[in-house]
């Protein structure tokens, strides 16, 4: 029994966001990863569990220019990692989405958000449980919040989850980029145990859904 047990636990670790690598600080400063032609360019965020899978998924969008992982939703600075994954920082392992507004719309990337993770889930998506995977619509203006309250207010009304949903609507008043090993991390790391068995098929069933807005050959 101790031996069914302890494989279960090595099973749910390797396969969980936090439990795949190890981080005891900021490798960089808090700035992009990488330089990015801004211009005509837009900026959302969004916090719906590990950002790995939720970085794939806004990556995949026509009209998505970049996409980086990060912490928000918190209190204390210069947050990382190992930190974010104590649960005790406030803040939610969330994406940044550089996007052109002509050719994508922010309405359309909250229904991304609202279409590619259960938002009725407190404080957990899959395997991944605690705070910093929580559900949470980031907005910049007052435009943007009342875009996220008229679709959660559709959801509701359409009763399109069988549960209520948990997705707080938050002011994004910081965003800390993730240290740099954590950019494009499904992509660079197919192998990897959480990839094949939660990030990829969480991407897939998104493809699924919403083949029409896929970016050609993704």
């Amino acid at each position: 029994m101790k031996n069914i047990i302890i494989i279960a636990f090595t099973f749910f670790f390797i396969n969980s966001c936090n439990g795949n690598l190890n981080s005891t600080k900021s490798e960089f400063k808090n700035l992009p990863p990488k330089e990015i032609d801004y211009t005509g360019k837009e900026k959302a965020y969004f916090a719906s569990g590990c950002f790995w899978c939720v970085e794939a998924i806004y990556e995949s969008l026509k009209g998505v220019e970049e996409v980086f992982s990060g912490y928000a939703g918190g209190k204390t600075s210069n947050p990382t990692y190992s930190s974010i994954g104590t649960g005790k920082t406030g803040h939610a392992e969330s994406v940044e989405v550089i996007y052109d507004p002509l050719e994508i719309s922010y309405e359309t990337l909250v229904d991304v958000f609202f279409g590619s993770h259960d938002p009725t889930s407190l404080n957990r998506q899959g395997p991944d449980f605690g705070s910093q995977y929580r559900s949470i619509a980031f907005y910049r203006n007052e435009k943007e919040k009342e875009i996220i309250r008229r679709k959660i207010d559709f959801l509701t009304k359409n009763n399109i989850f069988k549960k209520s949903i948990k997705t707080e609507i938050l002011r994004i008043d910081k965003f800390y980029y993730a240290e740099y090993y954590h950019q494009d991390y499904e992509r660079l790391n197919p192998n990897n145990p959480y990839v094949i068995n939660v990030s990829i098929p969480r991407l897939n069933k998104f493809k699924s859904k919403f083949p029409e807005l896929l970016k050609k050959n993704h």
